[in-house]
């Protein structure tokens, strides 16, 4: 049986267990992360030593890196409904997955540490509003992509790409300061609150 080692409030580790869900997985879940449990202990880091959740132990094997584990579990299932057959269509996936990470989660982080998690000095209000302008700037972009496509991400079909983002978009809105409007947005997330996962990870309130 599949485990997952992670807390339900990690971001990257709802991502795992959402897409667990769509693909019918039956899994252990383990809560790992703090404050409910460190995973700097050597047990932890010798299954990553980023001392970082999620985790994912399939038997012998063990994987981190939430996008990575989300292509591995479509794989591991030979499931391509989240993980489309095409070159093109998998690229775009890729695409955004791999933008998620590196360009609009990053553009959140001082923000989200300020304004909501509260974290001890981090609270320059000029850092703040640089980092919301960046934020908007890079959910603008998401903006016209969806207002393009009038559905999902990689386009017609709900994806793998579609559950990261949908936890980032979830942020967005779950953090308290003034939004410029993004109608696109804001339908696709009503779109993704209404599959099982989105519910089941997002909750539901709108937007």
């Amino acid at each position: 049986m599949l485990k997952i080692l992670g807390r339900v409030t990690s971001i990257n580790v709802r991502k795992v267990l959402w897409a667990a869900d769509e693909l019918g997985l039956v899994y252990d879940r383990e809560d790992w992360g703090m404050p409910i449990r460190d995973p700097k202990v050597p047990e932890f880091l010798a299954l990553n030593p980023n001392g970082q959740v999620p985790v994912l132990i399939d038997d012998d094997f063990v994987l981190w890196e939430s996008n990575a584990i989300l292509v591995y579990l479509c794989e591991r299932e030979r499931d391509f409904n989240l993980w489309p057959t095409d070159l093109e269509g998998r690229a775009r996936v890729l695409q955004w997955l791999f933008w998620q990470v590196t360009e609009l989660n990053p553009a959140w982080r001082y923000a989200v540490n300020a304004l909501i998690r509260k974290t001890p000095g981090m609270d320059d209000p000029v850092k703040i509003e640089r980092s919301i302008a960046d934020w908007t700037a890079e959910m603008e972009i998401l903006e016209a992509r969806l207002a393009e496509t009038d559905a999902y991400a990689a386009g017609a079909d709900f994806t793998l790409a579609d559950i990261a983002l949908g936890l980032s978009v979830h942020r967005w809105f779950g953090t308290a300061f003034e939004k410029k409007s993004l109608p696109a947005v804001t339908a696709y997330y009503r779109r993704l609150k209404a599959r099982d996962g989105g519910l089941a990870y997002m909750g539901e309130a709108t937007p």
